[in-house]
């Protein structure tokens, strides 16, 4: 088959390109350029993705591997898609996940169309997940390496995408990955782990975020126990940096936009039971008749906790876990799985 790889410059992508070529398909690279300039990106984190230096890194891989390669420039995609949507996510008091929309619109929407143009038959990505085939129908699965899976950022993905797809270190454990690349002699074999929001200026998305006006931090009681610095500063969960002296960790419990406030509590205060979620997607194209019992996880390094999910329509579901689960913060993902498969998700709307 003729693959294209996107490409990052990291171990995953690179490894996946060389497991792709060693198969005997035509393989070439694709690298995303997120930014006219690299400017952000120098400022980040060095363990992020995008800006010159990476298209330069990617560049190198692919050459290493020996197969041709290609940089798309896709800034104007990638503000409308996922950076606008981001920064509103904030002001409005909510905690986005860039990485599943850039998944979703980018990199399997916007690439795909783009390799099929060329030719190429299936697109194929770094990313910890599996696909399995059965019959006509295509089911999203949970990576080998449990601490590496990284379904939760693909919920969003549509059947036409998982026919097209292929995830080839998604059967393998990390270190398996990285050996396989130093074997090969790969430099990517070295290169640090890219967690942070890629395009995060000195690793803190607080830079993108327009600054709100202070207002007061307060106890679920209301009573006033300090200022925040502006909203956007806050998440659903965070303890250090709330700047409240209390002799106990003290958490963010409810971001309060229409009245500048933050409210604060101890652990037990952030637990929530039931919440809906809107903009529900299901992998198999329609949602499980009714109610269904399913795991679901509401952030990446969220332990998937039993719960039962009752259906309202094709784009809404009302999610009641067993047990009381910490920080549901609305903006980000649930996802349900039912074992090792992904179900489908939705956004957290509280």
């Amino acid at each position: 088959m003729r693959v294209l790889v996107a490409m990052s410059g990291g171990v995953d992508s690179t490894t996946a390109a060389l497991l792709l070529r060693r198969a005997g398909h035509d393989v070439a690279g694709a690298h995303l350029v997120f930014f006219r300039d690299d400017r952000s990106c120098r400022e980040a984190n060095p363990r992020t993705c995008c800006g010159a230096w990476a298209n330069r890194d990617a560049a190198l891989a692919a050459d290493a591997i020996g197969i041709p390669f290609h940089a798309f420039r896709c800034e104007d995609a990638f503000r409308e898609a996922v950076l606008d949507p981001f920064i509103e996510a904030y002001r409005r008091g909510r905690t986005p996940n860039p990485c599943a929309l850039c998944n979703q619109r980018i990199k399997f929407e916007w690439l795909l169309e783009r390799a099929e143009a060329l030719g190429f038959e299936r697109l194929a990505t770094g990313h910890y997940a599996r696909i399995a085939r059965d019959g006509d129908r295509f089911r999203l699965l949970k990576a080998r390496d449990l601490r590496k899976d990284q379904s939760y950022f693909l919920f969003l993905l549509g059947r036409r995408a998982l026919a097209r797809l292929l995830f080839p270190v998604g059967d393998l454990l990390k270190d398996e990955v990285r050996r396989i690349a130093r074997e090969a002699g790969l430099p990517a074999a070295a290169r640090p782990e890219s967690q942070e929001v890629c395009f995060a200026s000195g690793g803190d998305y607080r830079n993108l975020i327009p600054a709100g006006p202070p207002g007061p931090i307060v106890d679920r009681k209301g009573r006033v126990l300090g200022e925040h610095r502006g909203l956007h500063a806050y998440t659903i969960g965070q303890r250090r940096g709330v700047g409240i002296a209390a002799g106990r960790p003290i958490y963010v419990c409810r971001i309060d936009v229409e009245g500048n406030r933050l409210v604060v509590g101890d652990r037990v205060d952030c637990l929530t039971s039931t919440f809906r979620v809107e903009g529900a997607h299901w992998i198999a194209g329609d949602p499980p008749a009714g109610a269904f019992q399913a795991d679901v996880r509401i952030r990446h390094n969220h332990a998937p906790a039993p719960a039962r999910i009752e259906v309202a329509d094709d784009a809404t579901a009302r999610v009641a876990f067993r047990e009381p689960q910490f920080a549901v913060a609305p903006g980000q993902a649930a996802v349900f799985y039912d074992g090792d498969e992904v179900v489908g998700g939705g956004w957290i709307a509280g």
